[in-house]
């Protein structure tokens, strides 16, 4: 069995910034999933992407959790949970892990604050427990086949070059510090970002992340997310809230118009000087929004 990496003393830098206690869950792979689960009330569940961890939702989950109980777990190979070496690091295993988590946490209605992979993961779990779903918001994400992918990204998908790039260099994590956010980032927020993947061998989901991304039938993943993009018909009538970074390098204006599409009932926000990291360029207005938005259709 993989060696499992349990939540440890964080450094002050961090603490201040992430000043949770964050609690761990075996899985029945008998990997540790981290998570941080604070608050009472109506359940959200906040789900990162690649490359960062629940460090991302740091400022939400301060605003959030005085009126909701709000959960955001850090994937395996991310974060502060273990990183086994040795390990499916596919689409459906991630689903696979929250719907453990919720189960163990006994949760049975929650809305999702999704972004980045957290999307493809988040509406998985929701296709599969759709009875569950009160809401979903949208950031910066895709849940859908498609092949708009940066080249620089593809790249990173070569064999060997990538390793060197992602594992080795940390170029992934380090290079979306700038390349992610259009405001510079403090340092630090950037050593936090940075902080759980400081060795080739805690980079490894980071590598797989970008390597399960699903361009096509050959793709491990592609089937499950077709099945995902077929399931997304379930929620026509469920609440959702769009807010979207309009200098997005990665998910740009046409991943934004594509759930406008999908989802013609959605509250939507577009924010034409942010990036990515949409929560790092503009808390300050897409903070409330989402909070406004539990408050009108969730409570």
């Amino acid at each position: 069995m993989e060696q499992k990496s349990n939540t440890y003393m964080l450094p002050a830098f961090l603490r201040k910034q992430y000043p949770f206690t964050p609690d761990t869950f075996e899985l029945p792979c008998g990997n540790t999933m981290s998570y941080v689960d604070v608050g009472t009330g109506p359940v959200v569940v906040m789900l990162h992407g690649n490359p960062t961890w629940s460090f991302y939702y740091r400022n939400l989950i301060k605003l959030l959790q005085k009126k909701y109980r709000v959960i955001a777990p850090d994937h395996i190979g991310c974060g502060l949970s273990s990183k086994p070496q040795q390990y499916q690091y596919r689409l459906n295993t991630h689903i696979d892990n929250i719907e453990h988590l919720l189960k163990h946490l006994k949760v049975n209605q929650t809305s999702l604050v999704l972004h980045d992979w957290g999307g493809a993961i988040g509406m998985g779990y929701a296709v599969r427990n759709p009875q569950r779903i009160q809401s979903i918001s949208l950031l910066n994400t895709a849940a859908y086949l498609s092949d708009h992918i940066p080249l620089r990204i593809q790249i990173c998908r070569t064999p060997l070059f990538g390793d060197l790039v992602i594992r080795g260099c940390n170029g992934f994590a380090r290079a979306a510090l700038s390349m992610a956010v259009t405001k510079k980032m403090s340092v630090e927020t950037a050593k936090g970002f940075l902080f759980p993947y400081d060795s080739w061998k805690n980079r490894i989901a980071t590598l797989r992340f970008v390597q399960d991304i699903p361009l096509s039938e050959k793709d491990y993943s592609y089937t499950a997310l077709s099945h995902i993009e077929k399931g997304l018909e379930f929620f026509k009538n469920t609440p959702i809230l769009i807010c979207w970074g309009g200098k997005d390098f990665c998910f740009n204006d046409h991943f934004y118009e594509e759930w406008q599409k999908r989802f013609p009932q959605a509250e939507c926000h577009y924010f034409s000087d942010a990036g990515h990291y949409i929560l790092e360029d503009d808390f300050g207005q897409v903070g409330p929004l989402i909070e406004n938005f539990f408050d009108k259709k969730v409570v």
